[in-house]
């Protein structure tokens, strides 16, 4: 089976494993959010893995890194809508706490990531 660049870099991985970590953790918000935060956090998840990944299919650096740059806006997207989830009581702030830091590794991961291909 091949293998694509995408599927090798660490941001990426990183972005699914969030990705993953959010579902888990919103499929015990309230039913009445379905349609609300769950599928809001749950799209923006799926969102910083997906931009990544298309990215890598693009031609030049100028296009990769505008990929680069909407994987971070959703990523922090994810973060206000988890800042909200714990205000609301969705998220145990042990919960909190760990999706935060997954989001502060991706988020610096996609800054290096931009960076590099800024300068290519």
């Amino acid at each position: 089976m091949k293998i694509f660049g995408f599927e090798k870099l660490n941001v990426w991985q990183k972005s699914r494993a969030l990705s993953v970590f959010v579902y888990k953790l919103t499929s015990h918000f309230p039913a009445e959010e379905k349609f609300g935060l769950t599928s809001q956090m749950r799209r923006c998840a799926i969102s910083i893995a997906s931009n990544i990944s298309e990215g890598t299919g693009r031609h030049t650096n100028k296009d990769q890194a505008r990929f680069t740059e909407i994987a971070y806006g959703s990523t922090l997207e994810l973060l206000n809508q988890s800042i909200i989830s714990n205000d609301l009581g969705f998220l145990k702030n042990e919960d909190y706490t760990i999706i935060r830091t997954q989001i502060t590794e991706v988020t610096a991961m996609l800054d290096g990531l931009r960076k590099s291909q800024l300068k290519n």
